[in-house]
């Protein structure tokens, strides 16, 4: 019933508070909006802290991993690897002390590809959590689901190939009773759907998309980079189907998430997308094309949507700052994105139109979080700027802390959960 309600990703505002884990890549509904009370009050999530303020507890890791934690009853858990790529494990937290319960080395790998940029890394795809099993996850190196309770390893699929070229990137998503991979390489890209007891494939679906840059059998034109993509799907239900809409290279594509079967399609010119989609009122899609020149996209859910749907259904298309590696968030029908030199801009929803804009300061690679009211972001300097949205974008806290932010933020209960280079936090108002 659990990951029935987490793959609906809607209806999400009147969820309980004492049930609002954050169980996969982006919270609940996958679009890093924390759900609100059902008696409108406030979670108590502080807006001020620092290495002596507000700190529960700090955990170190070593390794060098960008995943998100995933958050569910007593646990945290995350995913780790070495900076060479060939040991990656997984970690599992007690919420309450931030002691660690599990640290799990679960593949090894003797000469992993070489990543070629400083942006990404080995532990880059965030885990999925249910109340039974932690489902972990590193592209074609290895997926994995562990008992939650013992660690022990349920299954493992080391048999999904895919050329990541500069690593992997996509993080996980629970759709009722499969966990969903995407692999985007240089070489092949396809989604595919475990069953999330036995690991068995459930259904594999590959691209459709014409690149146009392969020349005898060759690649060209970056040798792979024009092919790859790092994204997490999203789900939305229209005409009570449960959809997929998953961006890709060249093309974002709608699936049917119970078959796997491809729906409808956009192009565009972008590559090496990083951005997940998110939805505004299930009316609309909002799509980051990825690198090359990142535009932001309104695709129109509504009417007939099969085939092709780029010329028919593309609402609007806005490129003024528009990162190329976080996530939207949308609230109360505004789109907020941070540009890597830290822009935040807010976006119309329904028309497209750029409305403000503010400096934050630093860089970002990471997507931000809207909760109680405020938007966080995390820079790679190890600042937590806290926003408040609306007509009049305010910079309301400046939090420093010790190491830089790679990792999107992760929310639970009264606490937000951190993960920089070298430690996870537990911020909260301690009694």
């Amino acid at each position: 019933m659990l990951k029935q309600w987490i793959s609906l990703g809607v209806g999400m505002a009147a969820i309980s508070p004492a049930h609002a884990d954050w169980p996969q890549f982006r919270g609940p509904a996958g679009d890093s909006v924390y759900p609100t009370r059902e008696d409108g009050a406030p979670h108590g999530f502080p807006i001020e802290w620092s290495e002596t303020k507000n700190v529960v507890w700090k955990t170190p890791v070593t390794g060098k991993a960008w995943s998100t934690p995933v958050v569910m009853g007593d646990q945290v858990w995350l995913t780790n690897a070495t900076a060479d790529g060939k040991k990656m494990s997984a970690v599992c937290l007690e919420k309450a002390s931030g002691r660690t319960l599990h640290d799990l080395l679960l593949f090894e790998n003797e000469a992993p590809e070489p990543l070629g940029n400083a942006v990404n890394c080995y532990g880059s795809c965030s885990p999925a959590i249910d109340v039974e099993r932690a489902y972990v996850h590193f592209g074609s190196y290895g997926t994995a689901a562990l008992d939650r309770k013992t660690g022990k390893v349920v299954w493992q699929r080391r048999d999904l190939p895919c050329r990541h070229f500069r690593g992997p990137g996509s993080s996980l998503a629970l759709h009722r009773d499969t966990v969903i991979l995407t692999m985007d390489g240089a070489d092949v890209q396809y989604l595919v759907a475990l069953d999330c007891k036995t690991g068995k494939t459930v259904w594999k679906t590959d691209r459709t998309t014409d690149f146009g840059d392969v020349e005898a059998g060759g690649l060209i034109r970056g040798d792979g980079d024009f092919r790859k993509a790092y994204t997490t799907p999203g789900f939305v239900t229209i005409g009570g189907r449960v959809q997929l809409v998953s961006p890709g290279a060249k093309a974002c594509y709608g699936y049917d998430a119970d078959s796997g079967k491809e729906l409808w399609k956009i192009t565009y010119d972008g590559y090496s997308n990083a951005a997940s989609p998110v939805f505004f009122r299930d009316k609309m899609a909002i799509i980051n094309t990825g690198f090359g020149k990142a535009h932001l996209l309104g695709v129109r859910l509504d009417g007939e949507l099969k085939g092709d749907v780029t010329r028919s259904h593309v609402e609007w298309d806005t490129f003024k700052r528009i990162p190329t590696l976080s996530s939207p968030l949308v609230v109360e029908g505004k789109i907020y994105v941070v540009s890597e030199i830290g822009i935040v801009s807010r976006i119309d929803a329904a028309s497209g139109k750029i409305e403000g804009s503010i400096p934050l300061g630093g860089r970002y690679s990471s997507s931000g979080a809207h909760a109680d009211g405020h938007l966080y972001f995390l820079s790679e300097e190890g600042e937590a700027k806290v926003v408040r949205p609306g007509s009049k974008m305010e910079l309301v806290a400046t939090n420093p802390l010790d190491d830089g932010f790679m990792a999107s933020p992760a929310f639970d209960g009264d606490s937000i959960y951190l993960r920089s280079k070298s430690h996870i936090y537990r911020i909260g108002k301690k009694p």
